[in-house]
């Protein structure tokens, strides 16, 4: 089977509320604006995969219309999926979360809420996508933004999910999944990016990336927040933090080659990743 090349995006775009600091507090006419910028510049990378975080079905504070819809429409993909991490209802209603947009179709979905908190409230996307008959998995992650010990729990989550999800659907996956969106936590400390790329190695030799520079706050970045976990079967590798401000992240942009498949003990390593996570954790 022919090589073939990818590109994945993940981009937490904030509500489309750009570079204004608060929540509510833009139009919904200057966030279509917004999503419409957003959906030039994925026009413009040309990803086959968006992995989006903070992304509203229909929220009051950013413009009670679809923005995965608008995106959709406008940046011209023939697939996507949602996954709603936080639902309030009543005057001041809000559906929002995580979301994936494909040019490859969509042949499996789930969406994992990490609680049940009525605003913030963080959890995963997971879809299978077909590419040229080959199923390839992606998780889309999003983290708590504060605590190191909720982001463990979640990634306890996370894996314990990755284990039986495996186990149900494994045999028709061409690879282990990529999983990237916002960790809230840079590589270098001792928490959630960190310790998800040492367990995930249990699969393989899985890359991080971006390799190098920041991607928060877009305007001045400092810190990495944003991230791709590429299995081993993804080579040649290509990174890039796009000089996007039109959002508090700038999107990571990854290009890769799926080559053909090799043999990847996936089951005995998910065993493998979950118990290594709940030690972690219990530390």
């Amino acid at each position: 089977m022919p090589t073939t090349r990818l590109r994945l995006v993940t981009f937490n775009i904030a509500h489309g509320r750009g570079l204004t600091p608060f929540q509510g507090l833009t139009s919904r006419r200057k966030i279509q604006a917004n999503l419409l910028k957003i959906a030039h510049l994925l026009h413009e990378l040309r990803p086959d995969f968006v992995a989006l975080q903070e992304i509203d079905e229909h929220s009051r504070w950013a413009g009670n219309f679809d923005h995965l819809e608008f995106l959709q429409h406008h940046a011209h993909y023939p697939y996507a999926v949602f996954g709603i991490t936080t639902r309030r209802e009543g005057l001041l209603n809000l559906r929002y979360g995580n979301a994936l947009l494909s040019r490859h179709p969509i042949v499996e979905s789930e969406s994992v809420t990490f609680g049940q908190r009525r605003i913030g409230e963080k959890g995963f996307l997971y879809a299978e996508f077909d590419v040229r008959g080959r199923h390839v998995p992606l998780i889309n992650l999003h983290l708590h933004y504060r605590s190191r010990i909720h982001r463990f729990w979640q990634l306890d989550r996370l894996i314990t999910w990755l284990t039986l999800k495996q186990r149900v659907r494994g045999a028709h996956w061409y690879m282990p999944p990529v999983v990237c969106g916002d960790f809230n936590t840079p590589r270098t400390r001792a928490d959630a990016t960190a310790s998800l790329l040492s367990h995930l190695r249990h699969l393989g030799e899985y890359t991080l990336h971006p390799q190098d520079g920041h991607t928060y706050p877009s305007p001045w970045p400092r810190r990495t927040l944003d991230f791709v976990f590429l299995p081993p079967i993804c080579h040649r590798p290509h990174d890039e933090i796009v000089p996007a401000m039109l959002s508090d992240h700038r999107p990571v942009l990854v290009e890769f080659a799926l080559a053909p498949s090799g043999t990847i003990p996936v089951a005995a390593a998910a065993r493998s990743v979950g118990t290594e996570i709940r030690r972690a954790v219990a530390i």
